[in-house]
């Protein structure tokens, strides 16, 4: 243990051993109604026709590393995560195996913050500016949802930040643990009669497990909101991301794991494989109404991104990307009786524009070499939706709608030695759906859904695998219908659970494959058809006021219908890779009168393929983490430590599976035994 993380464990230990008793906190409540906003219609989650987890700040923040998202979103049934500890691919999040095939990035699952996307044009994602030291809450709606959302739409993960508390505060975080992880947090906000405010700037640093792993990310997240009057709302939102550093270690062979676990991969090394990004992001959100009965809403947003990557290949290894994304959209709801029922009417239109200048040089080691790629690319989406709910009777209400989407891709080659390759390439679709809620009790609520998703290939997607410019135009975007029936029930207001049951029919699924000449790149085809069916269960529980229970279970069974690649691979039948099959997660938390906390959460994860052979496999794996920590309010002032412990019984498993690589390089493996300890002290004016 290197010497600063010892420390700051041992300073942790001695706040949490020391500190005096003295305000106790609050017991916890029983289970409150919980909003949705993700539906583009707010309600009630208990009337929502769909799979939907809420998660709260606690679970975000309070004596979290902060390492990733997956620290909070494991909880989620549906939803599984890898490569938590490979900054450079940033996390692989999947929902019902929406977004599994991404080696990098995020594919096929919509990603907002303060309802702003994240997610481009093209269905690409990234969670790498979203500040978990600033989130309030993250919505998660499993399952195709393209008829609010559009492309890329198999699930959707909204992210709100902190709102501007009622009294202003400053408040100080660090952090530090092995494997020299640091990070140091600085928050402040407040609001008076018309203006709320809440900054957060973070500065983080991490060596890593493994050779060929640093990383370093500075953020600064801010959120402006307005009372204008007459409760009409304008919020600005903005972020600032610079990541210097991201190396990628790269995946290794099942020898090399069982040899050192530490190890790079060896070419990774000499060409100096990984990536660097500079982002910067503005939004604007307005809302007001006009009357009783109607409302309006409008968004508008600008992004400028500058990105770098080395991969471990010479030619044209070296990526420089600079990117321009813009968009807006307006809503206008209708809330009136409509046959004498109750009924909410949502009309809008997404309009969003993704500008990328994309070059390609040789990689001579680490040095960047001549030119051999250079394109731009743009891609312009249009979408116009409609969402209606109507309360049937009192105990049946029905949700329907349709959205129209229209997505142009075009490319302008500008390296013409080997040819021009410029051309375009658009793509519509009609995404329906229709949902029902049932009241069979006062706490008691069956669902039925049915909803669609497509996905169209990204632009770096589209690449050939002939190394030339231009499209791919063999891809199609691939199509998922998705029926579900759920139930969602509480005990004496006490307890919480949802079960969920779903079937999705994917055609044209985008499947990804390694070429020799490009090792650790992604290139794509289209599979025939697949099945996805699939078990959720989750239940929240608070036995006493100080007692929490957390449960959430999936079982997966996700397999390819018809698949035929080439002459002679026929995979019908095969198992869909890099989804495991079953997913527990159970955490245990404690509250203590005096402020103490505690919780304990274990993970355990079902086998799954490497390959679309179905030849290599991951036995899975069981992994618990415990938290630690202390509240303590002195006067104006509250101080907490904390310490954390991951994987509690020094686990032996991979953390990431790299599907279908080439010559056996599967397997990125994770650490073991690891502990972290900070300390948070905010200062409130009162």
């Amino acid at each position: 243990m290197d010497k600063i993380t010892s420390s700051a464990i041992t300073a942790a230990l001695v706040l949490l051993l020391a500190a005096p008793a003295g305000a106790q906190p609050a017991q916890r409540p029983p289970i409150e109604e919980i909003v949705v906003t993700a539906t583009r219609i707010e309600k009630p989650l208990d009337r929502v026709p769909a799979a939907i987890t809420v998660i709260n700040q606690e679970d975000i923040q309070l004596g979290r590393q902060q390492l990733a998202l997956d620290e909070s979103l494991s909880r989620v049934p549906g939803v599984y995560m890898q490569n938590r500890f490979n900054f450079a691919q940033d996390l692989r999040v999947s929902i019902r195996g929406f977004g599994a095939r991404a080696n990098f990035g995020i594919r096929g699952i919509k990603i907002l913050v303060d309802g702003i996307p994240e997610t481009l044009p093209d269905g690409q994602g990234s969670v790498d500016s979203i500040d978990l030291g600033a989130a309030s809450q993250i919505e998660v709606l499993r399952g195709p949802s393209s008829s609010l959302w559009g492309n890329a739409s198999g699930g959707v993960i909204s992210v709100t930040s902190e709102l501007a508390p009622d009294e202003p505060f400053t408040e100080v975080r660090v952090t530090a643990g092995e494997y020299d992880y640091q990070k140091l947090q600085f928050k402040a906000g407040g609001a008076g009669d018309t203006l709320g405010y809440l900054f957060s700037l973070s500065d983080s640093s991490y060596d890593g497990y493994r050779a060929q792993s640093r990383a370093e990310n500075t953020q600064l997240t801010g959120r402006l909101n307005f009372d204008l009057g007459r409760d009409r709302e304008f919020l600005t939102v903005l972020n600032y991301t610079d990541q210097p550093i991201s190396d990628d270690p790269g995946a290794i062979t099942a020898a090399d794991v069982a040899a050192n676990p530490r190890q790079a991969r060896d070419v990774n090394v000499a060409f100096d494989a990984g990536e660097f990004l500079e982002q910067s992001r503005i939004g604007f959100v307005y809302s007001m109404p006009i009357g009783e009965r109607h409302a309006i809403s409008a968004r508008n947003y600008y992004a400028w991104r500058d990105f770098g990557n080395k991969l471990p290949f010479a030619a044209g290894g070296i990526v420089e990307l600079d990117r321009f994304f813009a968009g807006g959209g307006m809503s206008y709801t209708y809330s009136a009786m409509w046959a004498g029922r109750p009924n909410q009417l949502i009309v809008g239109i997404d309009l969003d524009h993704q500008d990328d200048d994309r070059m390609r040089f040789d990689n001579n080691l680490g040095t960047q070499g001549a030119l051999s790629f250079d394109q731009n690319e743009t891609v312009r989406s249009r979408g116009v939706f409609v969402q209606n709910d109507l309360t049937l009777t009192d105990t049946i209400d029905l949700s329907f709608g349709v959205r129209v989407d229209n997505i142009e891709f075009d490319v302008t080659d500008r390296f013409l030695g080997d040819g021009d390759d410029s051309g375009s390439v658009k793509l519509d679709d009609v995404s329906p759906m229709f949902g029902i809620v049932v009241a069979l009790a006062d706490n008691l609520n069956l669902y039925g859904t049915y909803s669609t998703a497509f996905e169209t290939p990204t632009t770096t997607e589209f690449n050939r695998p002939d190394g030339s410019g231009g499209f791919n135009t063999s891809l199609e975007p691939q199509f998922a219908t998705n029926f579900e029936v759920g139930l969602r029930g509480r005990i004496a207001d006490r307890h919480f659970y949802e079960i969920a049951v779903f079937s999705i029919e994917v055609d044209d699924e985008l499947i990804p494959f390694e070429v020799p000449s490009s090792p650790g790149r992604d290139f794509f085809a289209n599979a025939g058809q697949s099945t996805r069916n699939g078990v959720e269960l989750s239940m929240r529980a608070n036995p006493t006021d100080r007692l929490r229970a957390t449960l959430s279970y999936t079982y997966a069974d996700f397999e390819y219908d018809r698949f035929v690649e080439g002459a002679q691979n026929d995979f019908s039948g095969n198992t869909i890779p890099g989804i495991a099959d079953e997913v527990l997660f159970g955490e245990l938390m404690y509250r203590h009168e005096r402020g103490w906390y505690a919780a304990l959460d274990i993970l355990h994860t079902g086998e799954q393929f490497a390959n679309n052979a179905n030849t290599v496999v991951d036995d899975g794996y069981t992994v618990a983490n415990l938290r630690l920590g202390l509240e303590k309010e002195l006067d104006s002032m509250t101080i907490s430590p904390f310490l954390g412990i991951n994987n509690l019984s020094d686990e032996t498993y991979i953390a990431n599976i790299r599907i279908n690589s080439f010559a056996g390089r599967f397997f990125e493996p994770a650490p073991g035994s690891n502990a972290y300890a900070g300390v948070t002290v905010s200062f409130r004016r009162r």
